[in-house]
């Protein structure tokens, strides 16, 4: 190290200066031509220190896109940069965790109609995974890179889902809020312990998370700007760093259009967009909270739109665009016109997701292949392109589970119940920080440099809790 760290705003240190120009000898960045794969049997005995070959997974990204926060050699030769970013995601405790996090329902509640195991965060992401992977294949993007991208992108969602991501903010307020997108990138680069470095100030290790490439960090980040900082609606309460870490996401955007979103995220957003918007349909009919008959009538149809206008399509759309858009879904061939939970309907109602995403997938594809031609489309090379038609039923889709299954009163009792459950334990970790919170988190807490921060490590460690512990942790902790 240099000794040039940089200082956030929490004290903390991070290990290089992130100003500095890329080091072409760093064993990430550097490019070699390509070699022959290891045979299986053959031994691995080979330099640490030597590049990667670039596989061809990595053509069309550059020295910048793969290089890491903190460079480290590679472990074994034929890997490519994302490969390795993507293992690292799958093998972290925070991808496991999202298996005992809301996606709609409370993972292991049961009713007369939801099962057991209904979706949760991490089968969401596992969902969002494939559909990015193949899409971003088609388009000439690395399949590592968007995949790796659409794992981690919910990573930093608390408890409890949005709800969650609302008691939070709250909390949060003075030290900055919370947002579950900006939480990802603080997990991924600090949080999750992978890797530590040097802190450039004072020699001691300093976290840098699961130390992914730059392209992998930025291509998990739907939203490269601070709180109120959207470019196109300063007002918009989506945001994808903390001011905090603002030194890595430096890093992470050196050289980029501020606000503008590398096309990876474009395709992961877009993933993201297409497996909840047709996975809460489906489950919702699974569930008999949705009846598709009842679509025909022109008074529920108002109702939806009255969900749909200002939230999943923009203010000025016209309910006739979303008629439209229903119709066209209504009509097709394959349209779930029955479901009475028979094997012959849930082969049917799968049918219908099978199609329903490959309609909205293969859309974009067309869109942007007509935009931008047959080339692999990378990093800031190209914009995705979906059309308007389709991001309209897309978002009919999401209003109706919107319409039938969140707002249910029953929903609406639960989650007021959930959000009393985490501002009740946010008092009480407060209280008794360092002694309530787990050793990482103690640490941290010990070490921050004034009430902002150590108001910050309380949110962290409520964020990395699942829904169960959550309840477990409230019920087990005094309060006044």
């Amino acid at each position: 190290m240099d000794g040039t760290g940089t200082t956030g705003t929490d004290g903390s240190t991070w290990p290089h200066d992130p100003e500095a120009p890329a080091s072409p000898a760093s064993p990430a960045a550097r490019t070699a031509p390509r070699t022959a794969p290891v045979a299986p049997d053959a031994a691995w005995p080979h330099d640490p220190e030597a590049p990667a070959p670039l596989g061809d997974g990595e053509r069309g990204y550059d020295a910048a896109a793969v290089e890491r926060f903190a460079p480290e050699p590679d472990k074994r030769p034929g890997r490519t940069a994302f490969q390795r970013d993507r293992a690292r995601i799958l093998h972290s405790s925070a991808l496991r965790r999202l298996a005992g996090k809301t996606q709609v329902v409370t993972p292991g509640t049961r009713s007369h109609t939801w099962d057991a195991s209904p979706r949760t965060r991490l089968t969401h992401s596992l969902e969002c995974a494939q559909i990015g992977r193949e899409l971003g294949a088609a388009l000439g993007c690395d399949p590592d890179l968007v995949e790796a991208a659409c794992l981690s992108h919910d990573m930093g969602h608390p408890p409890f889902g949005h709800n969650g991501e609302q008691a939070l903010n709250e909390f949060a307020a003075d030290c900055g809020g919370f947002e579950g997108n900006a939480q990802s990138l603080r997990l991924l680069t600090r949080i999750e312990p992978k890797r530590f470095a040097p802190d450039a100030r004072t020699g001691e290790p300093v976290s840098v998370g699961l130390n992914l490439t730059r392209a992998a960090l930025d291509a998990a980040t739907k939203y490269p700007w601070t709180r109120g900082g959207s470019p196109a609606d300063p007002s918009s309460a989506k945001f994808g760093v903390y001011e905090d870490d603002l030194p890595v996401f430096e890093w992470v955007r050196r050289g980029v259009p501020a606000g503008r979103v590398c096309f990876e995220a474009q395709v992961m957003d877009w993933s993201d967009d297409v497996a909840y918007s047709v996975h809460d349909f489906e489950d919702g009919l699974h569930a008999g909270h949705i009846d598709t008959g009842r679509l025909l009538s022109a008074a529920e149809r108002e109702s939806v739109w009255s969900v749909a206008i200002g939230r999943y399509v923009s203010a000025d759309t016209s309910p006739d665009e979303l008629s439209e858009a229903l119709d066209r879904l209504v009509d097709a061939p394959w349209w779930p016109h029955h479901y009475d939970g028979s094997a012959v309907a849930q082969a049917r109602l799968k049918d219908a997701t099978s199609q329903l995403i490959g309609r909205f997938a293969l859309a974009a594809e067309r869109a942007t292949r007509r935009a931008y031609g047959d080339g692999p489309l990378t990093r800031y090379g190209a914009e995705l392109v979906v059309p308007r038609t389709t991001r309209h039923e897309c978002a009919v889709l999401k209003a109706v589970a919107d319409r039938y299954v969140m707002r249910r009163a029953e929903q609406e009792e639960l989650r007021a119940d959930q959000r009393v459950v985490l501002a009740e334990l946010a008092e009480a970790l407060t209280a008794r920080a360092p002694e309530g919170l787990e050793p990482q988190f103690r640490a941290l807490f010990e070490a921050a440099p004034d009430d902002r921060a150590r108001k910050r490590v309380v949110v962290d460690q409520i964020a990395s809790l699942t829904d169960a512990s959550a309840r477990t942790l409230h019920a087990r902790l005094p309060r006044r």
